[in-house]
């Protein structure tokens, strides 16, 4: 019997304890934990003395450059063999004509051909060539048919130069088939790059295909600069064996889960530092535009490599002593914090939880030892008064002579008067701790450690703006020359006999090769359509087509309308009309680390953007405004690019513009590419050590309201219910049972009421008895 009660006893306590898990000491001490680890993660975080010489927004900003560069040498090529394909079918479509005229007209549309020829497939015949000499040889007339046999390819010159081979076919029904070739030269269509800049294509091995930025060997003033041309030279080679070997990489394993972005190979290498200056190389391989899908470009297996050097910045943003401090402090803190709940919350409770277990097990001579503060006192109060009804006291009785807060007292069986009045509740002192912890969290997220107006921005990251806010505008503009160029090709090839439906044919066609256009028609003299394929024409009814090679229809419309006008050869001013998508040109604009773009017409209204905007609006600032005006002022021959470095108004902004410049049909629209962003959305290490400080804020406020909103929920609040159903019980409520919420300390304790309540019930029977025989005799 022994030994079955000491087991029954172990079970007993085993069960208590296991039970307790879930009560309040796992907030406080899950508090604990979160305070101490955070203590470490701000001294390492904020205290790391390692200086940062290239900033990382320095590093990204050559990675994005890469990219552009990638993405405008891709579009460019793809851009070529569309057109070269297209040209031939609409030749194929038409009535045979001669060699000479196909090259004619190939070249009176398109001037992005360094050679052109056609020859007879069967014979190997030269019919016709323009331009430079086209390799004829490196051609297997044999393999033309194979799945492969017209795909573009590569072929290295004699002198050490790369072109690239595009091929066509022209075939007329009962004369020998044709081979249309164009070659062209790997250069950057576009793309600026400033004056210490070199960029260059690279093959899947590692070779240097062609470069700019390097300067010729006639050019270079002296030694000293011979020398750097070298050391530049050298170091591009092998940032070049570089890139080609992580370009092999699957895309998704080359970046950061979910970063998105850039769809190829991209990142950052840098090199040995030279007289206080650092190489810092940027890459990316090209990639098609859409997730999954492969262009005839991407085939070719090609990257781009962007070589720049940085000076490096040996000054220490922050003291190592800032971390440490805040983290002593962070202790310091925490500690007052976990000792005030200690003492004023888990101390009592548990004091009580045992002291209702001794009144449950019988033993009611001592009073019960109440607390000072909040729901445990009244809980203590509500204890002692039911141990007293326990002895023979009835509720009244001990609802006027209630124990006061323990101490010597309550222990010595005297029952002074109850306080009356309002006390402190334990969501006070819940509040009180999580105050103590905001008193170290809100400087930090507020106050300490800010970057300030007197931030060093690397000069690189401002000509960067520029240049890639150039190489946009660029972009954009050739985007609109080739719209242009095509509808002009449409134009020469309908000529003044074909028939409505045929031309339907060939602006469907047409339209189904380029996505720029949003409808393509064909207008007579007197405004009237004669021909069209995609949406409802929006040039107005009744006029007659424009002069202008690209315009604005009107500028009362919701979105921009830009059309393209190409005469129509014999036909008294009919022309073609290709009206462009207005999201084919923002699309241009989507591009990472340049923050808000805009395209401003002469009157700086905006016409597109990267993100929404309304049609026509005004830009945000007048100095953005002024800004714009300024860049459009006319220096030399034409308007620059140029950037800005705003210090006030509310923070660091960076800001760039560049004016349509080159030829073509979409100069004349005198439009202007802006971009600008804050400097705190950067990685620069003021902005750095400033987020990091932030974020250490902003984690001690989210333990602090995680673990004390945990201790209210589970503890706190089934507490304040619980004191009111013991003050109900020690009133004489004897109908009421009470239930636990949970299994924990404030469950433990209602179990223990509920067994009172009980013994008091049975009280109250036994009492009652004898009474009530002595009333009927």
């Amino acid at each position: 019997m022994a030994g079955s009660s000491a087991k029954r006893r172990h079970k007993v306590r085993k069960r208590a304890d296991m039970s307790l898990l879930g009560g309040i000491r796992p907030p406080i001490a899950a508090l604990s934990a979160l305070l101490l680890a955070l203590a470490a993660l701000t001294a390492l975080g904020l205290g790391n003395p390692q200086r940062e010489p290239l900033p990382e927004a320095v590093l990204t900003s050559q990675q994005h450059f890469a990219e552009d560069g990638a993405i405008a040498l891709r579009a460019s090529l793809d851009e070529s063999i569309t057109d070269l394909n297209r040209t031939a079918a609409l030749f194929n479509a038409g009535d045979p004509v001669s060699a000479d005229t196909v090259l004619d007209k190939l070249g009176s549309v398109y001037q992005k051909w360094r050679g052109s020829a056609v020859v007879e497939i069967k014979s190997g015949k030269l019919l016709a060539a323009r331009g430079e000499n086209v390799p004829l040889l490196a051609i297997d007339r044999d393999k033309l048919a194979d799945a492969d046999g017209l795909a573009p390819r590569m072929v290295r010159l004699k002198n050490g130069e790369t072109r690239l081979l595009t091929f066509a076919l022209l075939s007329w029904e009962g004369q020998p088939q044709q081979l249309l070739v164009t070659s062209n030269s790997l250069k950057f269509p576009g793309v600026s790059i400033g004056k210490f800049r070199v960029i260059a294509v690279v093959d899947s091995g590692g070779q240097i295909l062609s470069s700019d930025g390097i300067p010729a060997p006639e050019k270079i003033p002296s030694d000293t600069v011979e020398e750097e041309v070298k050391e530049t030279k050298k170091q591009l080679r092998s940032f070049a064996k570089r890139s080609a070997e992580k370009a092999e990489q699957n895309p998704l394993k080359s970046k950061e889960p979910g970063s998105g972005g850039f769809l190829g190979v991209s990142g950052t290498m840098t090199g040995p530092r030279i007289s206080g200056e650092r190489p810092v190389a940027g890459y990316a391989s090209l990639a098609a535009p859409e997730a999954g899908e492969s262009t005839d470009a991407t085939s070719l297996g090609l990257s781009v490599v962007s070589l720049v050097t940085v000076p490096e910045n040996t000054s220490r943003v922050n003291s190592p002593l800032f971390g440490l401090v805040s983290a002593a402090a962070l202790l310091l803190i925490g500690a007052l914090a976990v000792t005030l709940l200690l003492g004023t919350v888990q101390r009592p409770l548990i004091r009580l939880f045992l002291e209702s277990r001794r009144l449950t097990r019988g033993d009611l001579t001592r009073p019960v030892t109440v607390p000072r503060f909040g729901e445990t006192r009244r809980l203590g109060q509500a204890l002692d008064r039911l141990r007293r009804q326990l002895l023979g006291e009835t509720p009244e009785a001990t609802a006027d002579d209630a124990p006061a807060s323990g101490g010597a007292g309550a222990s010595n069986g005297k029952a002074p008067r109850r306080r009356r009045g309002r006390r402190i509740g334990t969501r006070a002192l819940l509040a009180a701790g999580g105050i103590l912890l905001l008193v170290w969290s809100a400087p930090m997220m507020l106050l300490l450690n800010r970057a300030g107006d007197s931030v060093v921005v690397p000069q690189q990251i401002v000509n960067d703006q520029r240049e890639r806010t150039d190489t946009l505008a660029d972009r954009v503009r050739r985007a609109l020359n080739e719209g242009h160029a095509d509808i002009v090709s449409v134009a020469t090839l309908i000529g003044d006999r074909t028939e409505p439906d045929a031309m339907t044919t060939v602006l469907e066609r047409t339209m189904r090769e380029h996505p720029r256009y949003e409808s393509m028609y064909v207008l007579s003299p007197e405004g009237k359509v004669l021909a069209k394929a995609g949406e409802t024409p929006k040039h107005p009814e009744g006029q007659k087509p424009g002069e202008a090679p690209v315009a604005l229809l009107d500028t009362d419309s919701k979105e921009p309308r830009i059309a393209g006008y190409a005469e129509l050869p014999g036909r008294d001013g009919a022309a073609v009309v290709g009206e462009f998508r207005v999201d084919f040109l923002n699309s241009l604009l989507k591009r990472p680390g340049l923050g808000q773009v805009r395209i401003v017409d002469a009157e700086r209204r905006v016409l597109g953007s990267n993100t929404g905007y309304l049609a026509f609006e005004k830009l945000p600032s007048k100095r953005l405004d002024s800004f714009v005006e300024g860049t459009n002022q006319q220096v030399g021959l034409s308007a620059k690019p140029s950037s800005v470095l705003y210090r006030t108004g509310g923070g660091i902004q960076i800001a760039a513009a560049a004016p349509f410049a080159g030829g073509g049909a979409a100069k004349s629209l005198g439009w202007t590419v802006v971009s600008w962003q804050p400097a705190s959305a950067l990685a620069i290490p003021e902005y750095s050590a400033q987020n990091r400080t932030v974020l250490a804020g902003l984690l001690g406020v989210t333990a602090a309201a995680a673990c004390l909103g945990w201790l209210h929920i589970i503890v706190v609040r089934p507490l304040r219910d619980l004191a009111e159903q013991a003050e109900t019980l020690a009133d004489g409520d004897r109908r009421t049972v009470l239930y636990p919420r949970h299994h924990d300390e404030v469950g433990a304790i209602a179990r223990s009421l509920e067994l009172l309540r009980q013994q008091l019930q049975e009280q109250r029977k036994r009492d009652g008895a004898p009474s009530a025989l002595a009333g009927r005799n």
